[in-house]
């Protein structure tokens, strides 16, 4: 064994541990709901879960994952264009094209193979990719990826700043093509972006729009279509990326919804899908169990948005701080890392599990707890959870 090579892992985690930023997981022993079971700490309010429609519990999608399960055995044992396609994918693509407003969708193993899949594949060289600051890193990344592939020319513009995004754009004109990258629900910040000047800027420009609505899919909208339904914009996106493993379900897995031309030249040519096992069936169905769920439960979605809007003025009015937005993520600011830390810590101990987030993820000085409604807390869990958040700022002088 290369003792030089795990000496030199080990230092860099001990800088971690240092500057107060290792990670340490925390076992659940019941399925993820509201309250949970976490061992060492017994039942505990979860505040910090993508579980947006309380879905991860839901009889009906653990049932329709068994009797896939069932059906279809433990896993594809293949990639989709060998012999790994089953009858529960079309299904489930099927169903997410419809809830998207799109032609057409293709799943993946996970959102960020979605994302990669897509940038990597369909960007060429002399295309220009432009993506907001504040993008989730599977973006990024795949931006990164497509440019060292393609020597395409990419930029990003300041979040939501729509006049540097036009600056840009407008600087680009002799492109092959312009793709523009953009969040739909910002998970640091909570704030959607602001879709229909994206779109009108797309005209303008003759410009692609991309848009990973994974925190916004089953959330935002009347009926839980996302972002563009949040905005009335439903069927104007040229490509949709998103997840199975927030709002439906929770499971795993991801897609990609746009032109039935694109999920056709995806599945030709896109690596994850060539080179990767398709999505376990077991998980197919039970996704596809809560998209059908969303569909004929729009009370589901009615109740998360009430949640968040009780939450954020309790919490307002208990005198802390939350970022302005109408999204079940509500972070709350602290200020300093080490107080963001040592909160979420005694927030815990007092049976509520929150994340606390500081430099370098967000800016020195802007360190937060970013919470996350579901549509699964009842009012009571909601003001047990405002209730303590109150003992915590009052005993680390946060509160008077």
């Amino acid at each position: 064994m290369n003792q030089k090579f795990s000496a030199a892992l080990q230092e860099q985690l001990d800088a971690l541990k240092r500057d107060r930023v290792y990670k340490t997981l925390n076992y659940l022993d019941s399925p993820q709901a509201a309250r949970v079971t976490m061992e060492g700490r017994g039942e505990v309010l979860i505040l910090s879960s993508n579980n947006y429609l309380g879905l991860c519990a839901e009889p009906s999608v653990i049932e329709a994952g068994r009797a896939g399960l069932t059906k279809f055995g433990a896993g594809t044992g293949s990639v989709r264009f060998i012999c790994g396609t089953f009858t529960v994918h079309r299904a489930l693509e099927e169903a997410l094209a419809r809830f998207s407003g799109t032609a057409s969708a293709l799943s993946y193993v996970s959102a960020w193979n979605a994302n990669e899949g897509f940038t990597a594949t369909v960007v060429e060289e002399g295309d220009f990719v432009i993506s907001d600051a504040l993008n989730h890193a599977s973006i990024i990344d795949s931006v990164r990826l497509a440019k060292a592939i393609t020597k395409c020319t990419t930029a990003v513009y300041k979040h939501s700043d729509m006049d540097d995004l036009r600056e840009k754009l407008a600087g680009a004109k002799s492109a092959r093509r312009r793709i523009i990258w953009t969040d739909g629900i910002f998970s640091m910040e909570g704030d959607i972006a602001k879709l229909p000047e994206i779109l009108e800027l797309a005209r303008t420009y003759d410009a692609v729009v991309v848009m990973d609505d994974s925190h916004a899919t089953g959330v935002l909208g009347k009926s839980g279509r996302g972002t563009a339904e949040h905005y009335g914009v439903l069927g104007d996106v040229d490509v949709i990326t998103s997840t199975l493993g927030k709002a439906l379900g929770g499971a795993a897995g991801g897609f990609t919804a746009g032109p039935a031309s694109l999920t056709d030249y995806l599945t030709q040519r896109s690596r994850p899908q060539l080179f990767s096992n398709a999505l376990p069936p077991t998980v197919a169905a039970s996704a596809l169990a809560a998209v059908e769920f969303i569909e004929h439960h729009p009370e589901r979605v009615k109740q998360l948005h009430e949640n968040a809007k009780y939450f954020r003025s309790a919490i307002t009015e208990a005198g802390f701080s939350p970022l302005a937005g109408d999204t079940p993520i509500v972070p709350i600011i602290v200020g300093e890392t080490a107080l963001a830390l040592e909160m979420s810590d005694r927030m815990l101990r007092e049976g509520v599990f929150v994340t606390g987030f500081g430099y370098p993820v967000v800016p020195q000085g802007h360190a937060r707890i970013r919470c996350q409604l579901s549509a699964g807390h009842t009012r009571a869990d909601l003001d047990f959870a405002v209730k303590t958040f109150t003992k915590v700022g009052r005993a680390v002088g946060l509160l008077k």
